[in-house]
């Protein structure tokens, strides 16, 4: 699934590819909002920590799990 994040006063969006689900983002998204956290910490899915400090996040969008599509098919 496709995490794109937005952080105040920076050119660039980070982008991740993560294996949490929708449901396990938007937890630790709420959390770090509300303060029960300072830091929002997602895990891509090649095992890497993104931290990012609460108080900097502009924008969380999650995407929708990717399904991979094998073979040909008619379109």
């Amino acid at each position: 699934m496709e995490v794109k994040i937005g952080v105040q006063h920076a050119n660039r969006e980070l982008v991740l590819e993560s294996e949490q689900s929708p449901d396990e983002v938007q937890q630790a998204v709420a959390e770090a909002l509300s303060g029960k956290a300072n830091l929002l910490q997602l895990t891509d899915d090649k095992g890497r920590r993104v931290i990012i400090p609460a108080d900097r996040l502009a924008y969380v969008e999650i995407g929708e799990e990717a399904i991979r599509k094998v073979g040909f098919g008619a379109i």
